[in-house]
């Protein structure tokens, strides 16, 4: 790994801040930048885990929630922490690389700083120096991988199936690769993947006669070690995306099923098993306390970074259950050591990728730059300047969703708009133009229909509740993945610990409380319904590059967030100062 002088640069400037004995000489600044990726090898087996890369393949700004609420067993624990309380649980010091990275913390600032983050280009050259030094070393991707940009929505995800061949992804499992449809996720798998990448699932079978779709699991020898790999794909797929993207197959957590897996795994020598799930890490802690057999759960879906693994006790002894967080930000390295036929010990450690401390892979540049030339123009095109910064993650609202939810009420004429509550979509920092590249980063879906229909504050209410109970109920078997969906033009109060039904109230519309048989004008998009399918209104990234070029200045907002109730002192909470 070598960097040039423009890089040696920005490497002492790392260094200072990040406490690192601030050197004269560029060689010292560059050891100190490549000693951050200095892994130790440890035993025998070895695990390279990405996941959630929402088809990023350039270096991004990503900024962590500063809202991220536990209820019930999970509320104040790992992942449902944020800012400082993530800093200190996680023995982190703050205003470091590694803060900048796991949190949101003074953001603009450290982005600058630090510089962006990820990108396949980089992420090749860090696997290919972790694998040199393990040998064997397997490369798992976590899934929702083939969206999440525009190149990946115009190519069919074409562009990160190539990218993830040349990355030398060996095994995988999904979740938003389904909304592509059957067809062309077999088409994908049956050719382009052949004897290559094994997409595996235990938990997704025919809904005629319950045949498997694809390979439960697969068994691999390294260094004289069977290691067994079971997929777990998203369980809600056909609930949280539309059911007619794959109407022939079932999903669900299959949890008898998993444990018949693993025996079958164990059976068949396997040493080492661990669960490849894009279950999101709620699910994946009480999944690992049920069943018994697994070492690890290499995690997905929620987006969460976590640095240190859950250990989880169940009757077969102890599972580690990780989470890598998403946009091609980190890296997770898994280190089994197996003697006498187990797991005797392990080392893990979820790495940041900082694009500014690794050089791009030269191939890899080549194939991106190759993937985005037809597209370039469209991809550049400036449709708006933001003075604030946009972002999305967090449970109830972000400023890009907030842009969203203006356009849309805007653009519809409506009082109200609601907008999902996805955790992809890139951040921007003020001061940079709004491309239509980043404005697809938000919207990149096959699915994109924009709406606007009538609704009673009772069917608002309602709408309320189901997502609130989705994100909320106490149980994660019942948490069906995404956040709160957005809220524009209303106002309401949340309180998460209640139950179903009763979480929400106080819903205002400028001041005036909500009727119940009174109609409102609502506007919104991503329709999962195969009725609204059919009426192809327009897409809304039209909808969007339409609104930015009348706008053409984004200045600072207060974010339409809910009142909530009863999370004093919460760790899932920081309000931004």
């Amino acid at each position: 790994m070598s960097l040039n002088r423009r890089e040696f640069i920005q490497a002492l400037a790392i260094a200072s801040v990040g406490g690192m004995s601030l050197q004269s000489d560029l060689a010292s600044a560059q050891t100190q930048a490549r000693s951050f990726y200095d892994l130790p090898r440890f035993g025998n087996v070895h695990l390279l885990h990405f996941t959630d890369c929402h088809a990023q393949l350039l270096p991004v700004y990503f900024r962590e929630p500063n809202v991220n609420i536990g209820v019930g067993p999970q509320a104040g624990k790992t992942p449902h922490l944020v800012g400082n309380y993530f800093l200190k649980a996680n023995k982190i010091a703050s205003a470091t690389r590694d803060a900048h990275a796991f949190t949101y913390l003074d953001f603009t600032a450290a982005a600058h700083q630090y510089g962006q983050m990820g990108g396949f280009a980089h992420l090749s050259t860090l696997i290919k120096q972790l694998k040199a030094s393990r040998p064997g070393a397997l490369l798992l991707d976590g899934g929702d991988t083939w969206q999440g940009s525009g190149t990946a929505l115009w190519t069919q995800g074409q562009d990160m199936v190539d990218a993830a061949l040349e990355l030398g992804v060996d095994v995988m499992t999904a979740h938003w690769e389904m909304t592509l449809g059957e067809k062309r996720v077999m088409e994908i798998v049956q050719n382009d993947f052949q004897d290559k990448i094994s997409l595996i699932a235990q938990n997704i079978i025919t809904t005629d006669f319950g045949d498997e779709v694809f390979a439960p699991y697969v068994i691999r020898e390294m260094n004289g070690v069977p290691v067994g790999i079971i997929g777990q794909a998203f369980p809600y797929t056909p609930v949280a995306n539309p059911r007619y993207f794959t109407p022939n197959w079932t999903f669900g957590i299959q949890e008898q099923n998993l444990q018949k897996t693993i025996d079958q795994v164990r059976q068949k020598g396997a040493k080492a098993v661990v669960l490849l799930s894009h279950n999101g890490m709620d699910v994946d802690l009480k999944l690992a306390s049920r069943v018994r057999g697994l070492d690890a759960i290499l995690g997905g879906h929620t987006h969460d970074g976590v640095p240190v693994p859950v250990k989880v006790r169940n009757a077969g002894g102890i599972t580690l259950v990780t989470n890598a967080g998403s946009n091609g930000k980190f890296l997770g390295v898994l280190d089994f050591d197996v003697k006498g036929g187990k797991v005797v010990d392990f080392r893990y450690k979820l790495l940041p990728v900082f694009s500014s401390l690794i050089t791009p892979d030269a191939k890899m540049s080549q194939l991106i730059t190759k993937i985005r030339q037809p597209f370039e123009v469209r991809l550049n095109e400036k449709l708006a300047m933001t003075e604030d910064l946009l972002y999305r993650r967090g449970n109830f609202n972000g400023s890009f969703d907030q842009l969203i939810l203006d356009g849309l009420m805007t653009q519809k004429n409506a009082e109200i708009a609601f907008s999902p509550g996805f955790r992809w979509g890139t951040s921007l920092l003020p001061g940079e133009a709004i491309t239509t590249e980043h404005l697809m980063d938000q919207t990149a879906i096959t699915y994109p229909y924009t709406t606007a229909s009538n609704m009673t504050g009772e069917n608002i209410k309602t709408i309320l509740e189901d997502v609130a109970d989705n994100l909320f109920n106490p149980d994660p078997y019942y948490q069906q993945g995404g956040d709160m969906v957005r809220v524009g033009g209303l106002q309401y109060t949340i309180d998460p610990n209640a139950t179903m039904g009763k979480r929400i109230s106080e819903m205002r519309l400028n001041g005036v409380l909500i009727e119940a048989d009174k109609n409102y004008r609502v506007a919104g998009w991503a329709p999962v319904s195969e009725e609204a399918k059919a009426l192809n209104s327009e897409p809304i990234w039209d909808l969007m590059s339409r609104h930015l070029k009348e706008v053409k200045l984004i200045k600072p907002k207060k974010l339409n967030e809910p009142i909530i109730k009863g999370l004093a002192n919460n760790p899932g909470i920081e309000a931004i100062k």
